[in-house]
């Protein structure tokens, strides 16, 4: 009973796909009623209930969480999940792709719980997961610019807790490792050769295997639980040991 969101309203950035779609699907599935807000809201099937939503503009974020509090009454979850992509070393971007990544990466996600914040401290189990990733942790190839906003998801994630403490709200994130997501789908698909991007991927993670959404949903899931009362603060590396763990080979 603990794991049960019966009654709780919950609100999951980037939820028509990939992790958080199923991290929709999990929050649904333990009994929460789901807003998925995304760019593709048309995307959103039942029974989450899908809100376009432009984690890169503030009207759009404000508008969004009103949305929802116009039809549910109340929030009590927020995922700050929606996230972009970026390849290169340090010379690969310029500063207008830098800003692009940070407004939506870093500020949407800042931008997500401040609008949400007020509504969070009317209720009775409170709780925020944002989405990091093993690129906040790991020195990884060509994710300069990508692992620079990650880093600072978790270092947000902490200020963030430390100042809802007295508010009752937890904060938490996910740090997943390479995922099986529609995106790194693509990523293989441009490659020379994809099965073998595919088998480097995997080998890198201690697993030997990709991430699965389901892992990272089930995380977030207890994360944002009410009975996880006494989980805040913490950064839950999902990621098949990578952050971890050196096996040897």
């Amino acid at each position: 009973m603990s794991q049960n969101f019966e009654g709780l309203v919950a609100a999951v950035t980037g939820g028509a796909s990939g992790l958080g779609r199923a991290i929709a699907d999990e929050l649904a599935s333990r009994g929460a009623r789901v807003f998925a807000l995304d760019l593709d809201a048309a995307a959103v099937s039942a029974p989450h209930t899908g809100i376009r939503c432009d984690i890169g503009d503030d009207d759009s974020v404000r508008d969004a969480i009103a949305a929802v509090i116009a039809d549910a009454g109340r929030l009590d979850v927020v995922v700050a999940n929606a996230g972009i992509g970026a390849q290169g070393d340090v010379l690969a971007n310029d500063d207008a792709e830098w800003m692009r990544v940070l407004n939506v990466n870093v500020i949407g996600s800042a931008r997500t719980i401040r609008h949400a914040l007020p509504h969070l401290q009317e209720s009775p189990s409170p709780a925020v997961v944002l989405t990091s990733s093993i690129a906040a942790w790991a020195g990884l190839p060509q994710r300069v610019l990508y692992s620079a906003s990650k880093g600072a998801v978790s270092a947000m994630t902490l200020a963030i807790a430390a100042d809802c403490l007295p508010l009752g709200i937890r904060v938490n994130a996910v740090a997943p490792g390479t995922a099986d997501t529609p995106w790194v789908g693509r990523l293989l698909d441009s490659a020379t050769d994809p099965d073998a991007e595919r088998a480097a991927l995997a080998a890198r993670q201690p697993s030997g295997r990709l991430v699965q959404p389901q892992e990272v949903a089930e995380a977030v899931a207890y994360l944002a639980a009410p009975g996880s009362a006494s989980t805040n603060g913490v950064i839950l590396a999902v990621d098949g040991g990578m952050y971890s763990l050196r096996p040897r080979r």
